[in-house]
C-alpha cells in the first residue's frame, strides 16, 4: 500500500503504531502522534488514530475521531485511503455498519491492507458480528504469507472468529500458531482462552492464561480483560476466593474509569452477584467510575454493564439517568439508537428489575431478547451472562418447568461445567415431588 504525504520518519512511527495496535500493547496514540506530527499531511496516520478513538467505546473519545476525520478528509490520497477517511466518518458518526461494509470493501480489494482488517474486525466485534468476525479475515488468509510484518496477528483475528463460530479446534490451531509466532499478541492469547471457556475446559484455561503472563500483560490494554478470563474459569470451578483475589488486584485494583475495563470488573461481580456471594463494598468503587458515563448514551453494551454497578451498589439516582439516556438514545438515527431499542434497553430494565427483586419481570424482558442479544455486540463468553441471569431469576421466581427447560438447555451446550451441574440441581429442587 502506498502512504500518501508520508516520510520515511512518520512511516516509522506509523508502523509502530499499528503493531502496537495489532498485539493491544504500548501506546499506540502516541506512536501515531509522533508520525503525525513528523507528517502532518500523512493522510493514514490521521485515519489510524481515529480508529483507536472510534473503538473505545467512550463518548469523549468520539470526539476525537471526529477530530481526525476533519483532518483527514482534506488531505486526498489514494482511493484506498479515500476509502478509508470514509469509514472513519461513519465511525465517528456512530454508524458501526456502514464504517464495516467500506472496509469489507477496502480489504477485498486489497487483502494485505492489516489496518482495514484490524479495524473492521474489531467492529465485527462491536456489532456482535460472528460471521464477519471469520469471513473478514478468511477471505483475506490466503493472501498473508509467514514472515510477512503482523502475520500472527490474521493468524489470532481468524483464530478469534473460527472460535465465535464454533469451529474450535481450528480456533484453538490458529491461535496457538499466532502466540508462538509473536508472545504478545494479547488478541491471540484471548482467543484461545475464548475456546477453552466455551468448551468447559477451566483447568486447560488456567494453564494457558498462567503459563506466560508476563507475555500477554507487559503493557498491555487487553490484560485486563485477558485477567478477566482466567477470573472465569476459577468461577466456573467454584473457587470464589480465587475470583474475589483476581478483581481485587489485576481486574480492578486500579479501579480503572475506562468503560472496557469496567466492563469486565461489572461481569465479574455480577456473575458473583447471581450465586448470592457477598462482595462487600467492591460495587460502590465500581458504581462511583461508572456514574458519570450514565448519560454517556453510546454503546449500549456498557449501559447494561453500569446498570449492574448500580443496582448492585443501590443507586437509584444513576440508574434512572441511565434509563432516560437510552429513552433518548432509541429516538436517534445511528447504530447504537438499534442497539440500545432492540437488546441493551430491555436488558438494561431487566438487570434493575433484578435488584428490585422482580424475578418474573427479569424473565419477561429478557427471553424475547436471547435469539438477537448479539446484535449489541460482545462475545459469546460475555454475553453468556444474560443467559445466567435469566436462569437465576427463574429458579428466584420459583417457576420449576422454565428453570429445568433453560438449565437442560445449558447443560447440553456446557456439560463440562460444574456451574451447569450446580444449577440443575437446584432446577431438580424446584420440581414438584410424584
Amino acid at each position: 500500500m502506498r502512504f500518501s504525504g508520508a516520510t520515511d520518519g512518520g512511516l516509522e512511527s506509523y508502523r509502530h503504531a499499528l503493531h502496537e495496535l495489532q498485539c493491544f500493547i504500548g501506546d499506540p496514540v502516541g506512536s501515531v502522534d509522533r508520525a503525525i506530527a513528523a507528517d502532518p499531511g500523512f493522510v493514514m496516520a490521521h485515519v489510524l488514530k481515529g480508529y483507536l478513538f472510534g473503538l473505545a467505546t467512550e463518548r469523549e473519545a468520539m470526539a476525537v475521531a471526529r477530530s481526525c476525520h476533519e483532518a483527514a478528509l482534506p488531505l486526498g490520497g489514494t482511493a484506498a485511503e479515500q476509502a478509508h477517511v470514509a469509514a472513519l466518518g461513519h465511525l465517528a458518526s456512530g454508524r458501526w455498519h456502514e464504517a464495516s461494509r467500506v472496509l469489507e470493501d477496502i480489504t477485498i480489494d486489497n487483502p494485505l491492507d492489516a489496518l482495514a482488517l484490524q479495524a473492521g474486525h474489531q467492529i465485527d466485534f462491536f456489532t456482535g458480528n460472528a460471521r464477519m468476525l471469520r469471513d473478514r479475515i478468511g477471505r483475506a488468509l490466503p493472501a498473508w504469507q509467514a514472515g510477512m510484518p503482523g502475520h500472527h496477528a490474521i493468524l489470532g483475528m481468524q483464530a478469534f472468529g473460527l472460535e465465535e463460530t464454533g469451529d474450535y479446534a481450528r480456533a484453538e490451531k490458529f491461535g496457538r500458531q499466532a502466540v508462538e509466532i509473536e508472545a504478545r499478541d494479547g488478541w491471540a492469547q484471548h482467543a484461545v482462552a475464548h475456546v477453552m471457556e466455551m468448551q468447559c475446559r477451566q483447568r486447560d484455561g488456567i494453564a494457558w492464561m498462567r503459563a506466560n503472563p508476563e507475555a500477554w500483560t507487559r503493557e498491555s490494554f487487553l490484560k485486563i480483560h485477558n485477567w478477566w478470563h482466567l477470573a472465569l474459569f476459577h468461577y466456573d470451578l467454584g473457587e470464589i476466593d480465587e475470583v474475589l483475589s483476581l478483581y481485587d488486584g489485576p481486574i480492578y485494583g486500579a479501579r480503572s474509569a475506562l468503560s472496557l475495563n469496567m466492563v469486565d470488573a461489572s461481569a465479574i461481580l455480577w456473575r458473583l452477584h447471581l450465586g448470592g456471594i457477598d462482595v462487600g463494598d467492591r460495587w460502590q468503587a465500581l458504581a462511583a467510575n461508572w456514574t458519570p458515563k450514565a448519560g454517556a448514551g453510546n454503546y449500549a453494551f456498557n449501559d447494561v454493564h453500569a446498570m449492574m454497578a448500580f443496582v448492585g451498589a443501590g443507586l437509584d439516582r444513576p440508574a434512572r439517568t441511565l434509563l432516560e439516556t437510552q429513552n433518548e438514545t432509541m429516538r436517534g438515527d445511528d447504530d447504537n439508537a438499534a442497539f440500545t431499542r432492540d437488546v441493551g434497553h430491555p436488558l438494561t430494565l431487566a438487570i434493575k428489575a433484578f435488584g428490585e427483586g422482580d424475578y418474573s419481570d427479569v424473565v419477561r424482558r429478557i427471553r424475547p431478547i436471547l435469539a438477537i442479544a448479539h446484535r449489541f455486540g460482545g462475545s459469546h463468553a460475555q454475553r453468556d451472562v444474560i443467559d445466567l441471569t435469566l436462569i437465576e431469576a427463574a429458579l428466584r421466581a420459583g417457576d420449576a418447568a422454565l428453570a429445568a427447560a433453560l438449565t437442560a438447555e445449558r447443560a447440553l451446550a456446557r456439560p463440562g461445567s460444574p456451574l451447569s451441574g450446580l444449577l440443575s440441581r437446584r432446577a431438580a429442587m424446584l420440581a414438584p415431588a410424584n
